[in-house]
């Protein structure tokens, strides 16, 4: 006898003629048990097991996308928008004086005691490309490419501190547990690359983002839609080769056998993370041929080192943006690159406005630039939606920490900027603004919840139907939030 009927030989055992009557009592119910019972039972779950798909397969949109992937660049530790992308002549006439009290009445900050004072950009500007985008000099390679970007300048959020903020603008929750973007899309959309993971994660810069993995977490989705790490140095995937000795031809064996143990308590159970099980060893054993050639950048041409900035071998911001490139290539769905050290409160030279902003900058932008240029001349940019932003913005006044003679800059969850370029975002727009001062936004706001709203629409996915059922509720990553900025839409 099939297993399948043993099943459901013992789920008929368990119905008994007594057992229904006391179940179903005498009332009307009893007339339509036998039908639901044909849909909610053994029927059901042969039919729900029969509809199961491969989990990276590609699906289709909501409507017609603009954009088939993201690369997200994630500044972790805040960039300060006032000495990149939002100049403020007011702020320099006023420098070293303090904020006026209207300003910070009732304001909670970081850091920040007593009354602040107010702290001028020690950075010029120059007007850039022929949308006149005023860039900061530190960024000397985003001003060549400043007609391909938008730079949005009045971004606010409801976070303060990183960890909570980076999870914030990840997840749509300040607490650990939700699905990430790139989870959110993957679930919703798939992929179109077979051999390699749908969501990957590339990390440069002094140390992991405050968030932690949680910021690529899958949370309550299947985890087969959780971000994977790679790393540009080392072992591309940790626990993925095979030990000394193995053979492939052995490794595929040794999965088979256990694929089909796997079947057959899923067959029993109807568990889906068993099918996620499976979906993830397979993953894992096309990667092992995949990966080391796709990680191996020493192929590119030596223009293409030159253009990025990128030395073979070694783990760095512009290893990761070429990666990145080749990896949409190749129908990777999101792929987010996270640069930690962005954290300018000036308690020293190392983390100052005029020492450490422009080495993080120099560490970042060839990259970031070349980047834009040349998923533009491989006709990928229109397609690719690029995300460049950290968690919070900075304040208008200088932190002054223990009094500390270096300028330094708090957090600041009220405004701040990011740039966009591809995936049907205007190019060359200057998008919302800020007070003279640079403290709150002043038009066109965009928050955290619009700006994730923005990106699954440019995917083709309407954020308010992406969603999962979690503890009895439909749960989504803008919330119960978020519009979609369609002013930035092209």
């Amino acid at each position: 006898m099939h297993e399948n009927d043993n099943i459901q030989q013992l789920i008929l055992r368990d119905i008994t003629r007594r057992k229904l009557l006391k179940v179903a009592g005498y009332g009307i119910g009893s007339l339509a048990l036998n039908a639901m019972l044909s849909e909610s039972g053994f029927a059901a779950f042969q039919k729900q097991k029969a509809m199961r798909t491969d989990p990276f397969a590609p699906k289709l949109p909501h409507f017609a996308p603009k954009a088939k992937r993201v690369i997200y660049l994630f500044m972790a530790g805040a960039p300060s928008q006032l000495d990149l992308f939002d100049r403020k002549p007011l702020l320099q006439k006023h420098n070293g004086e303090p904020i006026p009290p209207e300003f910070t009445k009732g304001e909670r900050f970081a850091f920040i005691k007593g009354t602040p004072r107010l702290l001028g950009s020690p950075h010029e500007f120059t007007k850039s490309g022929k949308c006149g985008h005023e860039i900061s000099n530190i960024l000397p390679h985003l001003q060549k490419v400043a007609d391909d970007i938008t730079i949005v300048r009045s971004m606010h959020t409801d976070q303060f501190n990183h960890a909570p903020a980076q999870l914030f603008m990840n997840t749509g929750s300040a607490l650990p547990g939700r699905p990430s973007a790139g989870s959110w899309l993957t679930y919703g959309l798939g992929s179109e690359c077979e051999d390699l993971p749908g969501f990957v994660v590339l990390i440069s810069g002094h140390n992991n983002p405050d968030g932690g993995k949680s910021c690529w977490s899958g949370g309550f989705l299947p985890s087969v839609y959780q971000g994977v790490e790679f790393r540009s140095k080392g072992d591309p995937v940790l626990y993925v080769s095979d030990p000394e000795g193995i053979r492939p031809a052995t490794r595929r064996e040794e999965l088979d056998a256990l694929n089909d143990l796997n079947k057959m308590r899923e067959n029993v159970v109807g568990d889906p993370e068993i099918e996620t099980r499976i979906a993830a060893y397979e993953m894992a054993y096309k990667m092992q041929t995949s990966v080391p050639d796709l990680m191996d950048i020493s192929k590119e041409p030596k223009e293409v080192h030159e253009l990025y900035g990128t030395t073979p071998g070694q783990a760095s911001f512009g290893n990761n943006c070429l990666l990145a490139r080749r990896l949409v290539e190749r129908g990777v769905r999101f792929v987010q690159l996270y640069h930690r050290g962005w954290d300018h409160h000036g308690e020293a030279e190392f983390d100052d406005l005029t020492h450490g902003l422009p080495k993080l900058c120099k560490e970042t932008d060839q990259a970031a630039a070349a980047l834009i240029t040349d998923l533009k001349r491989r006709g990928l940019l229109d397609e690719t939606l690029v995300v460049w932003t950290g968690e919070f913005g900075r304040t208008p006044m200088n932190e002054a920490r223990d009094g500390s003679k270096f300028m330094g800059r708090d957090h600041h969850p009220h405004a701040y900027s990011l740039w966009m370029a591809g995936g049907g975002i205007k190019p060359g727009l200057a998008y919302g603004s800020t007070d003279e001062l640079g403290y709150n936004v002043a038009t066109d706001g965009l928050h955290v919840h619009d700006l994730n709203a923005t990106i699954l629409h440019q995917m083709g996915l309407d954020h308010t139907r992406l969603t999962y059922k979690f503890q009895g509720r439909n749960f989504r990553l803008t919330d119960v939030h978020g519009e979609v900025a369609t002013k930035l839409i092209s």
